[in-house]
């Protein structure tokens, strides 16, 4: 395997942890009856984790489109994408 292939692969695990904490944060924060303070937070975590998600694609776009890639870029979005969602959802058991 390749760099091209393993940033490729690096990507698409970022979209898809950042696709995953997005929405888990989207699922706690249309819950009913928690703190206004908690609503924000879950908020602010959906929003952030949706726009990173959408900057993964676009580093993924670019790689298919022009083959430019930047593999130590990729492999720290994928775990930086891996604890995003791990925290996420570690956030969410702890409120239920």
């Amino acid at each position: 395997m390749n760099g091209y292939e393993l940033s490729v692969w690096a990507l698409l695990l970022a979209l898809g942890g950042q696709a995953f904490a997005a929405g888990l944060a989207i699922e706690c924060f249309l819950l009913r009856g928690q703190p206004a303070a908690r609503w924000r937070i879950w908020l602010a975590l959906a929003c952030a984790s949706m726009l990173l998600a959408l900057q993964h694609g676009y580093a993924l776009e670019l790689a298919l489109r022009t083959g430019l890639h930047d593999l130590r870029q990729a492999l720290l979005a994928a775990v930086a994408a891996s604890c995003f969602a791990f925290a996420t959802y570690a956030l969410r058991r702890q409120q239920a």
